[in-house]
């Protein structure tokens, strides 16, 4: 929210207190300030200046040589490309040194070979409002050489960011209560009439859940026009564009009390006001020239015909608003239930300053009075008639009550370092009042004081916490198994970062269409998904069964941003029920690892690679280095490849590729490789085991095996062979060709030829030759009687 300081000042008296004062006053209450911005003149070099001559430029025609008159006891030569002015008039000028909005700084220059010792300045060059297109035009009488900032008002705008729980900031009112609280100064009253009597004619409440409270003013005879400067001045200090006269007064209540108005056009309403529900599928044209189709359970004021004037809360309707031509006018004020106006500005992806507020809660007992203050100024402004009575039906409703403050917990709390009669005078500020027994009465602008640790709460805040001292230091607490598994977590982290891959942090809720990229641990049932009773969009419906669709479309995103590499990894929370539903709302933690793209950053000295599974097999394999890790083949629906993740012998996750057509939907060039793991097996791989080992002193030796196998035969059922064989000297293997012919020529087409390479060391001496051949042997033997192979 935008706060003028200007506008803030008619309510409190800020004098003597910096903007940098204010930021951190409100900072340390738990008001964030986001940022300052100066709005006026601020520089004092630039100065009011006459023009006494100009002439044309010799080498540009479209550029004059003034002469101008700052005060200086000299003329000063400015070269100048407006139009709009003539010899005689005063205009601002920009003197060398001069800073002007956006960073730029005015020295002295030549412009076609002419020199040129200053600038001529328009309105906007200056920070204000253009209303003219050339020089900004000073009033006659303006006293030549004097600061321009002394001519214009300036304004401080603070931008503020005010938490769900209190909306009793977003107003200036509001804002001026808060300061005078923190600054011990008094709040000025405000100047508002009472509001008419009330009658319950003219307005029909058929929704009490949406709406407990509503009001309506009929004024007759205004005239709809410009705004006059104070309130067009007022609105566009916070950035708000002025309309008319009439929709300008509800801004300006909306900023100043912080409840919203709204004003229909009482001709083009037919009969009374009605508060009800919308008809399922009921189209409703607002005022931004969008229609959009209303559900049950959204708020709609209509009139008795039928037609929907406004959707309640949110956004008033384009064919009842206000224009040139209205006389007569019906001002709405009324209490909305948040809830339910949050839920139709989400879903309709409609959002207003009036709707910002009644989803947070809106003062009950403000409605009337800030309607009063409307009336009032429409009627000094728009003039015309007010009807004796506001038109109301429900009765705002009690968000208050009574709350008792413990004295015994705030001195516990505090360390009694705030005096009871202390503690009463701020909640006095506060706007409470003690009542006959006790307890104190909270206003009904702050509903979120319910307990007595929110009136502890608002006394040190007010008071600060740096008042209260400390009493405790840090105590040594022994490790638990959070620790240990945020510990194992951060070296999983730690590992694929130093592999290149970037973490990401995903939302929880995904698409029914994305269940398609879900890759569990173990493959989902009719009635696994866990879906959302009232989600806010399609794309929020589930809640995750697994991490890989969020990975997927943040890859989507980065592609298309022309991303080619794609190292992606999320640690998080996965939700399912299990075995068909039986089994409710079981949530387990999990890895999931995305792997696309080159496998290696491009450069002249090497060729191009695409990165495969094998790339992804060794990104896992660094994750548990002192396992023994496998892919087990297996179907995965949806999946071109798929794979069992088994270390130790223990399944820990699932692999797969990303379908071809998939691959095309998502724009991807390359192949994608997925992996989702399984977070708590993984924690008891990677704690408390260390992949430290000393370099071998002594060589290895390799020797080379081709065998002819049946093309069937899986990789890993001869890993599982290779991890059988007991023989010391064996240090490793690896695989480095595998051919097959399905013609049949040079080898039978169910057949496939697979060469190993296999490694021998002894860490305690140099193997000699015959060791090295008995040990092969050895190892050959085995795996021909393990296997259903033969030597080749």
């Amino acid at each position: 929210m935008n706060v003028s300081l200007n506008w803030l000042a008619t309510h409190v008296d800020l004098k003597g207190k910096s903007p940098e004062e204010l930021d951190k006053l409100l900072t340390f209450a738990g008001v964030e300030v986001e940022g300052i911005e100066v709005k006026g003149i601020s520089s004092d070099k630039i100065v009011v200046a006459q023009i006494m001559e100009a002439v044309q430029h010799p080498n540009a025609d479209k550029l004059k040589v003034t002469q101008v008159d700052a005060g200086e006891g000299q003329l000063r030569q400015i070269v100048c490309g407006a139009q709009n002015y003539k010899v005689g008039d005063r205009v601002p000028c920009a003197l060398p040194g001069a800073a002007l909005p956006g960073g730029f700084t005015i020295g002295e220059a030549k412009m076609r070979g002419v020199e040129s010792k200053g600038m001529l300045c328009s309105a906007s060059e200056i920070g204000l409002v253009d209303a003219v297109d050339g020089l900004l035009i000073l009033p006659p009488d303006s006293p030549i050489g004097k600061p321009v900032k002394e001519l214009f008002e300036s304004d401080v705008l603070l931008e503020v960011e005010v938490t769900p729980n209190r909306p009793d900031l977003l107003s200036h009112y509001g804002m001026a209560r808060e300061m005078a609280t923190l600054l011990e100064v008094p709040l000025a009253p405000l100047k508002i009439p009472a509001p008419a009597p009330a009658t319950d004619s003219g307005v029909r409440i058929e929704a009490p859940g949406s709406c407990p409270f509503y009001s309506a003013v009929r004024i007759s005879g205004v005239k709809v026009a410009e705004s006059p400067a104070w309130l067009a001045q007022r609105l566009e200090s916070i950035g708000l564009r002025p309309i008319n006269n009439i929709v300008d007064i509800t801004n300006f209540v909306l900023h100043e009390l912080g409840q919203p108005l709204h004003a229909f056009d009482a001709a083009k309403v037919s009969g009374a006001l009605v508060i009800r529900t919308a008809k399922e599928a009921e189209e409703f044209l607002a005022l931004d020239g969008a229609t959009y189709t209303l559900q049950a359970e959204d708020c709609v004021i209509s009139d008795e015909a039928g037609s929907a004037l406004a959707l309640g809360g949110v956004m008033g309707g384009s064919e009842s608003g206000v224009t040139e031509s209205t006389t007569d006018i019906l001002l709405e004020s009324a209490y909305f239930t948040p809830s339910l106006i949050r839920r139709t500005s989400r879903r309709t992806a409609l959002s207003s300053d009036s709707s910002y507020r009644f989803e947070r809660g809106v003062n009950p007992d403000g409605v009337l009075p800030a309607s009063a203050l409307a009336v009032k100024l429409i009627l000094e402004i728009a003039g015309g008639t007010a009807a004796p009575a506001t038109m109301s039906a429900g009765q705002p409703p009690v968000l208050t009550q009574p709350v008792a403050l413990d004295l015994a917990k705030l001195d516990q709390l505090t360390g009694a370092s705030i005096a009871h009669d202390e503690a009463a005078t701020i909640l006095t500020r506060l706007g409470l009042s003690k009542t006959t027994d006790g307890t104190w009465s909270v206003p009904s602008f702050r509903a979120d004081l319910q307990r007595h640790i929110d009136l502890v709460e608002e006394i040190v805040r007010v008071k600060g916490l740096d008042a209260v001292p400390s009493r405790f230091s840090g105590t040594f607490v022994p490790s638990s198994a959070v620790d240990t598994a945020y510990d194992a977590d951060m070296r999983l982290r730690e590992r694929l970062a130093g592999l290149g891959f970037h973490e990401c942090q995903t939302i929880k809720l995904i698409a029914d269409a994305q269940l398609t990229d879900a890759l569990p641990l173990k493959p989902l049932l009719p009635g696994d998904t866990i879906r959302v009773s009232l989600p806010l969009s399609e794309d929020h419906a589930v809640m995750r069964p697994s991490i890989v669709p969020g990975l997927v479309a943040s890859a989507a995103r980065n592609i298309r941003q022309g991303t080619k590499a794609l190292r992606l990894f999320e640690i998080g929370r996965v939700f399912r029920n299990a075995g068909g539903g039986k089994a409710k709302d079981l949530e387990s933690d999990s890895l999931a690892i995305l792997l696309s793209g080159p496998a290696l950053p491009s450069g002249w000295s090497r060729g191009d690679s695409t990165a495969d599974l094998y790339d992804l097999k060794a990104a896992i394999a660094a994750l548990v280095p002192v396992a023994s890790l496998q892919f087990l083949p297996r179907n995965r629906d949806g999946f071109a490849l798929a794979c069992d993740i088994q270390a130790d012998a223990q399944n820990i996750g699932t692999f797969a590729m990303i379908l071809p057509s998939r691959q095309r939907e998502l724009d991807a060039p390359s192949a994608i490789f997925v992996a989702e793991l399984d977070l708590p097996k993984l924690r008891k791989l990677v704690a408390g085991k260390t992949d430290i080992t000393d370099l071998p002193l002594f060589p290895g030796s390799s020797r080379d095996l081709a065998m002819e196998a049946p093309a069937s035969l899986a990789n890993a059922e001869i890993e599982k062979a290779f991890a059988k064989i007991k023989e010391p000297l064996l240090t490793g293997f690896e695989c480095f060709d595998v051919f097959s012919d399905p013609s049949g020529e040079k080898l039978a087409a169910d057949k496939k030829s697979i060469a190993y390479r296999i490694h021998y060391r002894a860490s305690d001496r140099t193997l000699k030759a015959e060791e090295i051949d008995a040990a092969h042997t050895t190892v050959v033997t085995a795996l021909l009687a393990a296997l259903p192979v033969a030597r080749r």
